[in-house]
């Protein structure tokens, strides 16, 4: 299959909105370029496998993203230019230019390989991409993926803070939701911890990339991959709800947790981009909700809450 990246190039401070504007029309792939991120990468020392050169601060962030060539192309195309015109209205201050190019699925898969390593996350975990070899310490626990067009390779803050909290937290023989899954990586990792997950993702490309990764990690037992709007798809109800999305999505999710959580569960928050924390941390509590830990990591946060 052909796929077409459209790259919009915006002001840092509207990198959250371009990125809901492509998630909104069913963008089953979303990658961020912030300077500022890529830079405390680099001086972290965690990516020094790989040369980025001179890392300059330009004030503005390259949202990606990438939709199938199919029929529906066009009429996606013409929504994600009417919303952001609609942001120039809103924001004239901003910049916002936008480009577009063909991909082979193969060519974007390749792409990855250049700086997709194995990489240490937290004491146990250690992702490791299928072409690549790594070795092995007493105690690590292999989670191999093929992120394929989904999101979620682990080395996002979002997923990192998830994949360090979840180690702490996940006890044998419990249920887990994990609403977004994306590449598949959080499910895997709770059920290698020992728990019964259910991974939901309205994309079918998502879902298809996620249950590949479960096979390849042989947690078929463990995981059940489920296409549906997130949240409704789901019986029962979890001892965790993991949501590592975006804001306006949590946001839309907490009524539903009633239904999806049980009484002495715990809910974890991701992918909130520090400006909206606050928000999010209020509307939990408005539902009912005590924060028992919030972590920050390079201005992404997660917020674990329990029922007050």
């Amino acid at each position: 299959m052909d796929w077409r990246e459209v790259a919009v190039t915006v002001s840092s401070e509207g990198e959250e909105t371009v990125a809901d504007l492509f998630y909104e029309l069913g963008c089953p792939g979303v990658s961020v370029e912030d300077p500022e991120l890529l830079l405390s990468y680099v001086k972290s020392g965690n990516w020094d496998y790989h040369d980025f050169g001179e890392v300059g601060l330009t004030g503005t962030s390259v949202v990606k993203g990438y939709f199938p060539e199919n029929d529906e192309l066009s009429d996606k195309l013409k929504k994600l230019d009417e919303g952001l015109c609609h942001l120039l209205e809103r924001y004239p201050h901003w910049i916002v230019q936008s480009r577009g190019l063909t991909l082979k699925e193969e060519d974007w898969a390749n792409a990855w390989k250049a700086y997709f390593k194995p990489l240490k996350i937290g004491e146990h975990f250690l992702i490791k991409p299928t072409w690549e070899k790594a070795n092995l310490e007493s105690g690590d626990v292999v989670l191999e993926l093929d992120p394929g067009m989904a999101f979620g390779t682990g080395t996002h803050p979002t997923t990192t803070l998830c994949l360090k909290t979840l180690e702490g937290m996940i006890k044998p023989e419990q249920k887990v939701f994990d609403l977004g899954t994306g590449s598949g990586i959080l499910a895997i990792a709770a059920a290698k911890l020992g728990a019964t997950v259910d991974a939901v993702d309205l994309d079918a490309v998502a879902v298809k990339v996620a249950q590949e990764n479960v096979t390849l990690n042989k947690v078929n037992d463990r995981v059940r991959v489920l296409r549906g709007d997130l949240g409704t798809v789901l019986e029962g109800q979890a001892d965790v709800v993991i949501a590592n999305i975006i804001a306006d999505v949590i946001l839309a999710l907490l009524p539903d947790l009633k239904r999806l959580l049980r009484q002495n569960g715990e809910f974890l928050a991701s992918g909130i981009i520090e400006k909206r924390a606050d928000e999010v941390e209020t509307a939990l509590k408005e539902f009912g909700f005590e924060i028992i830990e919030r972590v920050e990591d390079s201005g992404w946060i997660l917020l674990r809450a329990r029922w007050a």
